[in-house]
């Protein structure tokens, strides 16, 4: 009766330790924040792009993470404006597709916004200086920054007027049996709405798709209103058996008064597969203990990638033996096949019966492996001698018979 009181009172005095503990890690976060938030000034705003200033090309658009933090003990709405926008230059402020000019910050925190710039087709090389101020709801507190874009000389072609595509990943990697998904922003910066064609040039026997973000259903056109975004996937297949190359995929987005190009690219690195077998297709052996059985397997690459330093293993019984001839391959070419001899020798002690084998083929990311049925049997020699013995068994009795008989 004592000892389950006293294991009682050790398991309330346990609880009473852990929550104790929770307790007070919570209450030390808790007052380590209020701490860092006292130390905190009443109020307190800053504006600043992420870079201050790069490097474009005549026609290139700019779109710069512009930060907007709150550094006081009090959440602020905070608005913003562009106050410097040099000649031949469009600014302003967005997030997502939507322009903004104010944002609502909490306390200790940042918001990251974008900040867009967009030339005129004519714009002449040179340093432009944007300028960016921040200005509390009640304007007791203002932040101002500033952003320089250095435009270099471009002596491409221009891009197309009226229609802007922007791509962030214009190339994408990865194995012929994969499937690749582009994301495009097309903008329709015509002075009125228009219907936008979808058209492709690619590689003949792929599966080329267009879709709306976030949806499962196939388009070939798009309405857009005059200076309104949307985002558009373009989904690829590759024909199964294409080669390891890189493949270039032109996406055209037409309307009668704009047309717009962008290129793409599919980078395949081909598919590894791993074929192995018999060529009759029986994965049993018989073979006598102490004694080597022999097999032929084939390894073949099915896949579209070369298949290098192709090493064998067998998982067999204890004090087995396997030998592989050859012991390894460097290459194996797609579509190749070749021969492999497996010689399985069992342990003398082995006992008659069925036994499994595994071989496996192993190619870096691929392997293929074979389950064996093995047969283990005694040698011919102890049957013919089994015999023998029944044979001299039987002749001395008949000799004893015809002595002891006779008396």
């Amino acid at each position: 009766m004592m000892r389950i009181k006293r294991d009682g009172f050790c398991l309330f005095a346990f609880t009473v330790f852990v929550a104790v503990s929770v307790f007070l890690i919570f209450s030390g976060t808790s007052a380590s924040e209020e701490t860092k938030k006292i130390k905190l000034p009443e109020r307190g705003i800053s504006v600043a792009p992420e870079y201050t200033g790069v490097i474009v090309s005549q026609d290139e658009d700019v779109s710069i993470d512009l930060i907007v933090t709150n550094r006081g003990r009090r959440d602020e709405n905070i608005d913003l404006t562009v106050t410097s926008i040099p000649k031949g230059w469009k600014a302003w402020v967005k997030t997502y597709s939507f322009g903004i000019t104010g944002v609502h910050v909490e306390s200790d925190k940042s918001k990251n916004l974008t900040l867009r710039a967009e030339p005129d087709e004519d714009l002449a090389p040179g340093k432009y200086k944007f300028g960016i101020e921040a200005k509390t709801a009640d304007g007791k507190l203002t932040s101002k920054s500033q952003l320089i874009i250095t435009v270099k000389e471009k002596k491409k072609e221009k891009k197309a007027k009226g229609i802007n595509i922007i791509t962030s990943y214009p190339v994408l990697r990865g194995p012929t049996d994969a499937k690749f998904e582009f994301s495009l922003e097309v903008e329709n910066k015509l002075d009125k709405d228009s219907i936008f064609n979808l058209t492709f040039q690619g590689p003949e026997n792929w599966d080329i798709n267009f879709k709306p973000a976030y949806e499962d259903k196939y388009i070939s056109s798009l309405r857009l209103k005059s200076g309104q975004s949307q985002t558009v996937a373009v989904e690829v297949k590759p024909y199964p058996f294409e080669k390891p190359d890189e493949y270039p995929i032109l996406v055209k987005v037409s309307s009668p008064e704009a047309v717009g190009e962008v290129k793409l690219t599919v980078a395949l690195t081909g598919t590894y597969k791993l074929d192995a077998g018999t060529a009759n297709g029986l994965l049993s052996l018989n073979a006598i203990r102490g004694k080597k059985a022999n097999l032929s397997v084939y390894v073949k690459n099915s896949g579209s990638g070369t298949l290098t330093n192709l090493q064998f293993l067998s998982f067999k019984p204890e004090n087995w033996k396997t030998e592989f001839i050859p012991e390894k391959i460097d290459t194996l070419p797609p579509g190749e096949l070749k021969q492999v001899e497996v010689s399985i020798t069992p342990r003398d002690e082995a006992l008659v019966g069925d036994y499994s084998v595994g071989l496996t083929a192993e190619a870096g990311k691929v392997s293929k492996t074979l389950e064996l049925r093995v047969t283990v049997k005694a040698s011919t020699a102890w049957g013919w001698i089994g015999i023998g013995i029944i044979v001299l068994v039987m002749a001395g009795l008949v000799f004893l018979f015809i002595r002891f008989g006779r008396r």
